[in-house]
């Protein structure tokens, strides 16, 4: 096995994480992991030794991700998320995974930009400069969705009791959300 196999190998992890928050169904990420090791494989002579593999991968990853959901547009092919999502707990009376539940619940309700950028940022623990590279946005753009996606997402947990403030909305701060 060459050093960049080994490289790509250790990174395998990560992207099926990313893959299966991303797809929220284990075989369509594990296809979306396959389609990026096979393309960094076939393109493996345009990465530069020494530079940051994971965030190429990660670049690849999300490229293929936003191809196939255009393509499934584009094709018509739209399956509800409720459909597919797989089941994450099973029922119990312990309190963390009932919070596990609410927090997948919270993501899915999340725009896809400002999920991607938590995904990244929270669960795989990447800058915020690999992120805007992985990404193609600028810094400033991920901080501002990581920032209102924290801010939705505590909203949708309930831990501040208060909607997210748009900006010069100052009548939200008072604001107490509806019963559900």
């Amino acid at each position: 096995m060459n050093h960049f196999s080994g490289l790509l190998e250790q990174e395998i992890p990560r992207l099926r994480r990313y893959a299966r928050a991303l797809t929220r169904d284990a075989t369509r990420a594990d296809d979306l992991v396959q389609s990026c090791l096979v393309r960094a494989i076939a393109k493996s002579h345009l990465w530069q030794p020494g530079t940051d593999l994971r965030a190429w991968l990660f670049t690849i990853l999300h490229n293929q991700h936003v191809n196939d959901v255009r393509r499934a547009v584009r094709e018509g092919i739209n399956i509800p998320v409720e459909d597919v999502a797989p089941v994450l707990t099973v029922p119990s009376t312990q309190g963390a995974a009932l919070q596990l539940r609410d927090l997948d619940r919270a993501m899915a309700r999340l725009p896809e930009e400002q999920r991607q950028v938590l995904l990244l940022v929270g669960l795989e623990g990447m800058r915020y400069e690999e992120v805007a590279m992985v990404l193609d946005v600028p810094v400033g753009t991920v901080r501002s969705r990581l920032s209102r996606g924290r801010d939705m997402l505590r909203y949708l947990m309930d831990i501040k009791g208060r909607a997210p403030r748009a900006e010069g909305d100052e009548a939200a701060e008072t604001e107490q959300p509806a019963a559900a």
